[in-house]
């Protein structure tokens, strides 16, 4: 009976604890259905906010014209908004104030030129270019084909119109000394303003200096009047970059970022506009309509190759050309000895 009993027992216990299990399995099974594991894998990561574009003032140093495809390329094409920038282009009511509006930092960019540049900062005037634009001048000496003036020479004793800029004076007789005269003494200065092709055309003057041959010599023809243009540099004036971007120095130290991402995107624009000259054409037009087509088209097809340096390269400068065009205005006593011309640039940003 005892062992009847004990074989009982241990039966009871054997079912109880069976029970027992089946009652932690079904808790644990219920566990999992109720309470899910969350996954950590592969689970996409917030996106991160877009900061809000960064707003540009762009001075231009005249109205819209082909010296400008670039800017307008780069703001059509989405280069300015790859970059996260807002970048408004606008003529100031007064171009020649673009130094100091830059300088002040009412504007953050504009375009201007190294001559005044250089003068600017001998002046105390803190601005600094970031890109050549143009890689050589565009003022030239124009005479009228008709005049028989193929030469500095052939002007002596003759008016010569310019706009009454002093550096233009002072080119103008470095041109002539070149050609064997003595200087401005052997030819009569006529300041006509910016009324440069008309006071040739009307025979007021033989000849203008200060007028672009991208621009002055194109519409002169478009008039039928076709003319000799006397390029300055060939003529004993240094080479120098006509037209530049600049900044302020304090600008460009708070910002690198943002000048770097600008100038970025105008180079592309500008590396475009070398490519495809007539396309840039075509987007100016679209945002300034009342461009002169017959002079821009043309203009734009000349200033392709001054777009580049020698190398093809868009917005390079050098310090041999700042340095010498410095010397040249040191010696003709339109700039102080104490600019040091090397500091007037920075090649940092440019396309390399």
């Amino acid at each position: 009976m005892k062992n009847i009993f004990g074989i009982i027992i241990c039966l009871a216990v054997a079912i109880a604890m069976l029970g027992l299990l089946a009652s932690c399995s079904s808790v644990e099974s219920d566990k999992d259905i109720s309470e899910p594991k969350v996954a950590t894998a592969n689970v996409p990561a917030a996106p991160t906010p877009i900061p809000s574009p960064d707003k540009i003032k762009l001075a231009l140093d005249w109205f819209p014209n082909a010296n400008h495809l670039g800017l307008y390329i780069a703001e059509e094409n989405g280069y300015f908004a790859e970059e996260n920038l807002e970048v408004e282009i606008y003529t100031p009511s007064d171009p020649s104030t673009v130094l100091q509006t830059v300088a002040s930092r009412s504007d953050d960019f504009g375009m201007n030129y190294q001559p005044d540049v250089l003068i600017a900062r001998g002046e105390g005037v803190p601005v600094v270019s970031i890109l050549g634009m143009v890689q050589h001048p565009l003022n030239s000496l124009m005479t009228l084909k008709s005049s028989g003036f193929d030469s500095p020479a052939d002007l002596e004793g003759k008016k010569v119109g310019y706009p009454g800029i002093p550096w233009n004076e002072h080119a103008l007789a470095t041109m002539l000394k070149a050609d064997g005269l003595n200087g401005l003494e052997d030819v009569e200065l006529v300041n006509v303003g910016w009324e440069l092709g008309s006071s040739m055309m009307s025979e007021r003057v033989s000849a203008i200096i200060g007028a672009y041959f991208t621009h002055e010599s194109i519409s002169l023809e478009n008039e039928g009047h076709p003319v000799n243009v006397l390029r300055m540099e060939e003529w004993g004036v240094p080479d120098y970059y006509e037209l530049v971007m600049v900044t302020s120095e304090e600008y460009l130290a708070e910002n690198p970022g943002i000048v770097e991402r600008f100038t970025r995107a105008v180079s592309k624009g500008y590396t475009e506009a070398i490519k495809d000259p007539e396309g840039g054409v075509d987007i100016l037009l679209k945002h300034s309509p009342e461009i002169d087509e017959r002079i821009d088209r043309p203009g734009a097809d000349l200033l392709q190759r001054l777009w580049q340096d020698d190398h093809g390269k868009f917005g390079r400068q050098n310090s041999d050309k700042w340095v010498r065009f410095a010397e040249w205005m040191q010696e003709n006593g339109l700039l102080s000895e104490n600019v040091d011309a090397a500091s007037a640039y920075t090649d940092q940003y440019s396309v390399k």
